[in-house]
């Protein structure tokens, strides 16, 4: 039995004392896999740097956040699409990308500019998306729906939204990305998941962020992902086995990974 957490930060400061304790710990509760969404230009060296420490574990992916989405973002854009031409094959995903008008709308065209463009590169280049979305989830499925010619795959990551938005999304050929919200008392995903075959769902902790129950307000950390898988197991009335083998499956099919 082995997992994929499909969406963790272990490059970030916040694992700056402690990261390969952190990323063994994990092994060590048969999480084997890592895959690393990137935020922007300044977070790409250290990103490598640990799949550089973790060539069998640690999977980085290309992309601009949507919070980082600023006056320089074309800039940034330009030394992605650079990076993408020169290393083929040495990411596995565009991502973290997506729409977040939660805090700041200033950059919402741009923000929107920038999605586009980075389908347009995962279309070409044959890679899944990592999504994030965050107060603009009917947007993003608008412009899902746009760009889908039957070449955009991907995730939607930290999914969180209605049972009739995870069934368009999943119409649409995407994954949804569950993570520790599931096991938050006041969550409505357990309900919504209920009626989601397990075919359509992957795993992931979005480490540091948003830690699962028990560890509420502490550094989450992709060892925690078993509290998820097991609230999963509970819902579906599935063996920890069972989870395990569809959502790994789920993961290694979507990126392209080879089954250990």
């Amino acid at each position: 039995m082995h997992f994929i957490d499909t969406h963790t930060h272990l490059y970030l400061d916040e694992f700056e004392s402690d990261r390969h304790q952190v990323i063994n710990r994990a092994i060590a509760k048969s999480i084997k896999r890592f895959l690393l969404p990137n935020i922007d230009a300044a977070s790409v060296e250290s990103m490598l740097q640990l799949c550089h420490d973790f060539p069998d574990n640690c999977f980085p992916m290309l992309g601009l956040h949507p919070t980082s989405v600023k006056e320089d973002w074309k800039l940034q854009l330009k030394e992605f699409e650079e990076l993408l031409a020169v290393n083929p094959g040495k990411f596995i995903a565009i991502g973290e990308i997506g729409l977040d008008f939660y805090w700041d709308k200033s950059f919402e065209a741009q923000q929107l500019q920038a999605l586009r463009t980075q389908f347009d590169w995962a279309k070409k280049l044959d890679l899944p998306v990592a999504i994030h979305t965050r107060a603009a989830f009917p947007q993003m499925l608008e412009e899902i729906a746009k760009a889908q010619d039957g070449n955009l795959k991907g995730v939607l990551h930290c999914f969180t939204g209605t049972l009739e938005e995870a069934q368009k999304a999943i119409e649409l050929g995407f994954l949804l990305g569950i993570g520790g919200v599931l096991t938050y008392k006041k969550s409505t995903l357990p309900e919504i998941l209920e009626t989601i075959e397990l075919k359509h769902l992957i795993l992931e902790t979005d480490a540091p962020f948003l830690p699962p129950v028990p560890y509420r307000g502490k550094r989450n950390e992709s060892a925690y992902l078993i509290e998820t898988a097991l609230k999963l197991a509970t819902i579906k009335n599935l063996s920890l086995d069972e989870i395990a083998a569809q959502t790994t499956q789920n993961a290694n099919h979507l990126f392209k990974l080879n089954p250990l």
